[in-house]
């Protein structure tokens, strides 16, 4: 009996969902999982009627991390060099670089949601996504601190962008996990539902962002990021720039000349 996809997509409207689906395996990656992630998001990327992507996952963990046992790469001699192993966190680990950079990219809000444990490289993959939604069994934690190395795939770099270098140490020097109440604090998760309405208050949440501006959010996602990365008078300037173009789109326009009339309208009626 073949085994069943590594990962499922479906659309429900605008939304695009791509589920783990290895629940035997605690969904573990491996190499189907982010090749068929990868055409997922591609999907998302190129189809206009898509608004969202929700990453969600069978079972009773989100991810268990990557799937060490998984051989579909091409076979390498081991690395005996840092430069070696620098270059296949860079080019190697089925590309998970790569895949995580354009999600990053993609100008769609990208939500996950995790019904129960994320683990390394789950977690460095729900770092690149633009929303995180955590059920109240969820829990996160890096493991690769008991195997003396660091998580090199986000796990470093986007979590200390995300929650500080304060949190980061926790999770990553201490390599102590956070139960999903305890990564609200952190800000690592933006929201926290209960298990039993979970799946419901997730959608609710994605059918919201669907209904939202794809041009104004596409817009925020870039500038949100630049804003970050610059100092405060050139993070106006972002702002102006990224609001000079939305200002003349056609949209806005009739939008803003809809509400000025309805304003008016009203007063009438005072």
């Amino acid at each position: 009996m073949s085994e069943a996809p590594h990962l499922l997509t479906e659309e429900n409207g605008a939304i695009l969902i791509a589920t783990l689906n290895r629940p035997d395996k605690l969904n573990a990656l491996t190499g189907q999982t982010m090749a068929l992630f990868e055409a997922a998001l591609h999907r998302l990327r190129d189809t206009p009627a898509l608004k969202v992507m929700l990453i969600r996952a069978t079972g009773r963990y989100f991810c268990s991390g990557a799937d060490l046992r998984d051989r579909s790469e091409a076979p390498r001699s081991p690395d005996h060099t840092g430069v070696a192993i620098r270059e296949r966190h860079r080019l190697g680990l089925h590309g998970m670089r790569r895949i995580y950079d354009e999600m990053e990219s993609i100008e769609k809000p990208i939500v996950v949601a995790h019904q129960g444990p994320c683990v390394g490289g789950g977690l460095e993959m729900s770092l690149s996504c633009d929303f995180r939604l955590a059920a109240k069994s969820a829990s996160y934690a890096f493991p690769e601190g008991k195997f003396g190395v660091l998580p090199a795939s986000n796990g470093v770099s986007r979590l200390a962008r995300i929650i500080g270098t304060h949190w980061t140490r926790y999770l990553i020097m201490a390599n102590l996990p956070a139960d999903a109440d305890r990564a609200l604090i952190m800000g690592l998760v933006h929201e926290v539902f209960p298990d039993e309405t979970f799946d419901a208050d997730v959608m609710r949440f994605c059918r919201h962002l669907a209904a939202q501006h794809g041009e104004q959010m596409g817009t925020a996602k870039i500038a949100i990021e630049l804003a970050h990365d610059v100092g405060l008078a050139q993070a106006r300037n972002v702002e102006r720039l990224a609001n000079s173009a939305l200002m003349l789109n056609p949209d806005y326009l009739a939008g803003i000349e809809r509400y000025i009339k309805g304003i008016g309208a009203k007063g009438k009626s005072d």
